[in-house]
């Protein structure tokens, strides 16, 4: 299973909220809705993700077996 626990962590550590997310950095509220509930997203979303926070993949998503 695919988690987007670390990137909780990273928005933590970088103090940006869900507010700020979506309305500073433009973020829809599906893709927000998406990661907040362990769903898909594209590799375009991750790629903006990293790009956005100036971090690495394993700084948004872990995988976990099943």
């Amino acid at each position: 299973m695919i988690t987007f626990d670390p990137l909780w962590k990273t928005l933590k550590e970088k103090n940006i909220s869900q507010y700020k997310l979506l309305n500073e950095y433009n973020f829809s509220r599906g893709t927000l809705d998406n990661l907040k509930h362990n769903r898909s997203i594209t590799l375009t979303t991750l790629n903006q993700l990293c790009e956005m926070f100036d971090c690495g993949i394993d700084d948004i998503i872990e995988y976990h077996k099943d």
